[in-house]
């Protein structure tokens, strides 16, 4: 994205901490890479020079270790196992609550999430697309979900491009990546002596207004350029060009395999954990559960995050659609990449590798793919 226009300025990096302070004088409460057992994860700032550097993450299938970045820089890291799905789908909220009044008489009430304004730093494009498709799915037209919606109005999002992919990224191949295109507020390409930065919404412009900045010069958006095209260069691994988002034959690759004996293969190693799933920054299967209070006299109606590998899930009346692993593993990859065709006109893969790295045996798609459409032409 990053070309000169007049919604794009350069950001030292002695100033990065002002485009913070910024965001939480308009009340945002400000959200950015931090370390948390071992992984880098989006976590509230406390200042606004709070963000961390010299951060980089090796991964690998079934692996994932931090490791240190010897230019000393805010962004080299690739990204880590939280993407923005849970400010804006939250692992568990009260959907709606019951109580008895003093006559004895049950009263409904639907519950809607007060929540902050925030501003995540560090958002990457991977990211961006996958929130494009959860917006598909949360915010299509006659079945908003107002949840949702609450707390995805209330995002700012500053986008950064991936200067160092990470060994399991291919969002080059899925036309999702490595540089932010679209869906953003803001977006920085770090380079040595600061941000590229350009503005994506009105709400961006008037930030960047704000802090004043000089223009980019056209060697440093053209550096930009270039760190983004050796960023996809440098990925290793990739879906098959002709099964790309554009490819067009993605659903009738996969759906005429449903037989293949690779899903006994891999169903073999699968433990059903649904890892893959709580780290996917597309997945929005959940269940409601009700939660009662002790007296009894009061209820509360939850939505949590579900997995598609758990028994439950396929559970109707008197059986179970998928009872083994095979069949849940065969539902999970076909839809991501196949059947979500039927409903948002693309695949539900946005390129991230976290299903790679996140996975205890190191199972990846990307293989699982490859094994699956040997032999079809592109």
């Amino acid at each position: 994205m990053f070309s000169q226009s007049d919604h794009a300025g350069f950001l030292p990096l002695d100033r990065l901490h002002e485009l913070v302070a910024l965001l939480m004088q308009q009340g945002h409460q400000c959200l950015g890479p931090a370390v948390e057992n071992g992984a880098i994860v989006m976590r509230e700032l406390d200042a606004p020079d709070g963000l961390p550097r010299g951060l980089q993450a090796e991964q690998a299938p079934g692996r994932y270790r931090l490791t240190t970045d010897p230019p000393n820089r805010y962004f080299a890291w690739a990204n880590g196992p939280q993407a923005i799905k849970p400010q804006a789908f939250a692992p568990k909220e009260s959907l709606w609550r019951v109580e008895r009044d003093a006559a004895g008489m049950l009263q409904f009430e639907a519950v809607i999430p007060d929540v902050p304004a925030q501003a995540i730093v560090g958002v990457r494009a991977c990211d961006l697309a996958a929130l494009a498709l959860q917006d598909a799915h949360f915010l299509r037209e006659g079945r908003r979900d107002p949840h949702y919606a609450q707390r995805r109005e209330e995002l700012f999002l500053v986008a950064v491009q991936c200067a160092e992919p990470g060994a399991t990224c291919f969002c080059a191949s899925t036309g999702d990546g490595p540089t932010p295109t679209t869906g953003y507020d803001l977006a920085l390409a770090e380079l040595p002596d600061g941000f590229v930065a350009v503005a994506g919404s009105a709400k961006g412009g008037a930030v960047l207004s704000a802090l004043n900045l000089s223009p980019a010069t056209p060697q440093q958006f053209d550096a930009a350029r270039q760190q983004g095209l050796a960023a996809a260069a440098a990925q290793t691994r990739s879906l098959p060009g002709r099964l790309s988002p554009s490819g067009g034959n993605l659903r009738e690759t996969l759906m005429s395999r449903l037989e293949h004996p690779r899903w006994d293969e891999v169903a073999s190693r699968c433990l059903a954990c649904g890892n893959c799933t709580a780290v996917c920054p597309t997945c929005f299967c959940h269940a409601e559960i009700d939660e009662p209070a002790l007296d009894g006299q009061a209820s509360r109606h939850e939505r949590i995050w579900d997995s598609c590998f758990g028994e439950s899930h396929g559970h109707l009346h008197g059986f179970n659609v998928r009872p083994d692993i095979r069949s849940r593993y065969r539902q999970w990859l076909t839809h991501k990449l196949a059947t979500w065709y039927d409903q948002f006109g693309r695949s539900g893969c946005v390129g991230c590798g976290r299903c790679i790295a996140w996975c205890p045996v190191g199972i990846d798609l990307t293989e699982e793919v490859a094994a699956l459409t040997a032999g079809e032409q592109p």
